[in-house]
């Protein structure tokens, strides 16, 4: 929930040429949305929420952003060239169309809809305005090992990717959590939520454009005081040029981890495969950033915390200066959206 990597300062801009502003803060993960970019260059100019205590604690980090009165202080000044948001989940696609529609770039968190309707009101945004709809899909983006596995895929080292298999779990924690965590139509379900993430990894990994969404499955196994709440959620793609996707998601991360989930990838080719132990190494070291490959030469463990670095943020620095698509394309962005809420509208309820 409150995740935010630091990792080291690679500007790509000079001061001062990349102003932005962090509006609706009801995720912690905004904090890492803002690290990312800062750390590329951005100057963070404008904090905005409704709730001033939230404002208060974000300027704690960020002692010199200003407070805005309002989002229409921040959409009205033309220094601003993108707004990071980390809205409930189910007012960020809205949120996003108007601030393009202000002539801005729009970065939110995952997942960015809960709603095909408000996907398609976005691209329909997108399409006019030319502006971009940037998500931070941090599994990957903000993770040094499944970065590092983005370069070996392509790279060609276990050869053509056949098969992705993603699993998130997470903690709950739920006193720790805001009411409209708990509630289905703000929050999305399970699969849209946290399960945006691995279906980003697997367009990513397995190199498919679109998918078919074969089977998904979501249930309340664990947390009856929360009847709302998905605790589990799997699904099963088949993507359009061959490969296939299995994920499982779930908040039944034990006390006894020694960090908020034992975060896996594993990636299949037709000439090795891949392991990502994200965040742990159960049983073995509480760092993160293991990365475990097999091929025709033998077998590897690399550890790659502070070597790969972050540089999704610098690309979408860049690109919203060049008006380029090399951090990620329009089109990958909302087609992970489209699987995730395709395959949550779907699930079948299990418990």
């Amino acid at each position: 929930m409150d995740y935010a990597p630091v990792g080291k300062p690679s500007p790509v801009v000079k001061p001062g040429e990349f102003a932005f502003a962090a509006a609706h803060l009801d995720h912690g993960h905004i904090n890492g949305q803002c690290n990312g970019l800062c750390e590329a260059g951005g100057v963070l100019k404008w904090i905005y929420d409704p709730n001033p205590k939230k404002v208060s604690s974000m300027a704690k980090r960020y002692p010199n952003a200003k407070k805005a009165r309002s989002l229409d202080e921040i959409l009205d000044d033309p220094e601003v060239k993108l707004v990071a948001s980390a809205a409930v989940t189910s007012e960020r696609g809205p949120l996003g169309c108007r601030v393009m529609e202000a002539g801005k770039d729009y970065f939110t968190d995952k997942a960015p809809f809960t709603t095909l309707e408000q996907l398609d009101q976005a691209r329909a945004v997108v399409a006019r305005t030319g502006r971009k709809y940037m998500v931070y899909y941090g599994e990957r983006l903000h993770n040094e090992s499944a970065m590092f596995a983005t370069d070996l895929v392509q790279q060609g080292a276990i050869g053509r990717v056949i098969q992705v298999i993603g699993l998130g779990p997470h903690r709950l924690s739920a006193k720790s959590r805001p009411a409209w965590f708990f509630e289905r139509k703000k929050y999305g379900g399970i699969l849209c939520d946290i399960g945006s993430h691995q279906f980003e990894q697997y367009l990513t990994y397995s190199g498919a454009t679109d998918a078919t969404i074969a089977h998904s499955a979501i249930a309340n196994y664990g947390t009856p005081d929360y009847p709302e709440l998905e605790d589990f959620g799997e699904a099963s793609l088949i993507g359009n040029n061959g490969t296939s996707n299995y994920v499982r998601v779930d908040w039944f991360t034990p006390d006894g981890l020694g960090t908020w989930g034992d975060g896996r990838t594993t990636i299949l080719g037709t000439k090795g495969f891949i392991e990502l132990r994200k965040y742990i190494d159960i049983g073995r070291e509480r760092t993160g950033d293991h990365v475990y490959i097999v091929d025709g030469k033998g077998e590897q463990h690399l550890r790659v915390a502070g070597k790969v670095g972050f540089r999704y943020f610098g690309q979408l620095i860049l690109d919203c200066l060049n008006r380029t698509e090399n951090a990620m394309t329009q089109a990958h962005a909302f087609k992970a959206a489209e699987l995730c809420l395709r395959a949550q509208a779907q699930a079948r309820r299990l418990a």
